[in-house]
């Protein structure tokens, strides 16, 4: 089972940093994120969120893989791949995986202006390497599902210098 995470930033950019990083800790096979998305309050108070995962496009390579493969069987490859993409993109557009968008709304909406918020979905990682790796970012933790011993100790882990 996945663990949610979600830590403050000063800025848009040291959330993006903390994200760029996990892309990295994750080829080092550091950290397995499910999913991930980053909120961010602009000066003028208007609220952004960019997700990490596109549902559409990923059903819609799924698709097409699997209706290239269907085709093949009924010797009309091409229009197999058409007609797979569409369902794919659509199922993808339908389906709300991973980490809920009313949720990453709901708790963005209570960032100042100025303020980031990074929403990560974990299925696997090394904590004390992800944390020293994070810790220069200055995060606070927002929310999180972990156990309240566990929670405490990120919170007093990320707050050592």
């Amino acid at each position: 089972m996945a663990d949610l995470v979600v830590l403050g930033f000063s800025d848009k950019e040291k959330a993006e940093g903390v994200l760029r990083l996990a892309k990295e800790l994750s080829r080092q096979e550091l950290l397995d994120l499910e999913d991930a998305a980053i909120a961010w309050r602009t000066m003028d108070g208007k609220l952004h969120v960019h997700q990490t995962f596109n549902t559409t496009s990923t059903g819609a390579a799924g698709g097409a893989l699997w209706g290239s493969l269907f085709g093949m069987l009924f010797l009309m490859p091409v229009f197999g791949a058409a007609v797979g993409a569409a369902t794919g993109a659509i199922a993808g557009k339908l389906s709300d995986i991973g980490i809920n968008d009313a949720f990453v709304k709901e708790t963005a909406s209570t960032l100042e202006p100025g303020r980031a918020a990074l929403f990560a979905l974990v299925r696997r990682s090394t904590p004390d390497r992800v944390r020293d790796a994070v810790r220069p970012f200055n995060p606070t933790v927002i929310r999180t599902s972990l156990t309240k011993d566990r929670e405490e100790e990120l919170i007093e882990a990320l707050q050592q210098k």
